[in-house]
Formats: structure tokens, C-alpha cells, sequence
């Protein structure tokens, strides 16, 4: 099972742990992994690449997790943008758990 934790502090949602591998299928075929996945790339690739953030980003290729930190002081306009795409993110994995509960859990801490 994947866990994703997301870690907030406030309202203000500070970062997420994505941790294990969802189960539901052997590697390269597993639809609940690519879609974990795909949707985490996207976050990061937005926040380091489009809004040039320099969120700090952990990834163990070895254990399957990836953690990904906000930095602070963001600019009003730049907080605003990161938090309605990481509530987006939060809010998709949830709909992916409920429609594979055996294979992602999502936590807030």
C-alpha cells in the first residue's frame, strides 16, 4: 500500500511524504502507482520549475518514497498558488482512495 502523508501547519499545507508501493499490480502495470506518481512529478515540476519555488524534494528510489518540503517566506501571490495546487493534490489522492482503498491511504499530520 502507498501512504501519503501530507504535513500542514495551520491551514497552510507545508509538504507530503509519498511512501511504499500500492500492490495493485507487478511494476509497469500498476495503474494506482503510475497515477501516484504522475500526479507528484506534476506538483514538483510545477512548484521548482514553473513558479521557480526550490521546494526541497527527497527521492529513495530504493524504499519507493519521495518527499517533497516547502521553502518559507513565499510571496502572497506564490503561497496562494502553491497551496490551491497541493489542496489539489490532496483532494486527487483522495478520490484515487476512493476508488482503490486496498491499495493508498492518505494521512494529514
Amino acid at each position: 500500500m502507498t501512504t501519503v502523508t501530507f504535513f500542514t501547519e495551520g491551514s497552510r499545507i507545508t509538504g507530503f511524504d509519498v511512501k511504499g508501493h500500492s500492490g495493485y499490480a507487478e511494476a509497469g502495470a500498476d495503474i494506482v502507482c503510475a497515477a501516484i506518481t504522475s500526479a507528484v512529478r506534476l506538483t514538483e515540476a510545477t512548484i521548482n520549475d514553473i513558479f521557480g519555488l526550490a521546494a526541497n524534494v527527497k527521492v529513495r528510489e530504493k524504499s519507493g518514497s519521495i518527499s517533497l518540503r516547502l521553502p518559507g517566506g513565499l510571496s502572497d501571490r506564490d503561497e496562494h498558488a502553491v497551496q490551491g495546487l497541493l489542496s489539489g493534490l490532496m483532494l486527487y489522492f483522495s478520490e484515487v482512495h476512493d476508488e482503490y482503498p486496498d491499495n493508498i491511504e492518505v494521512l494529514e499530520a
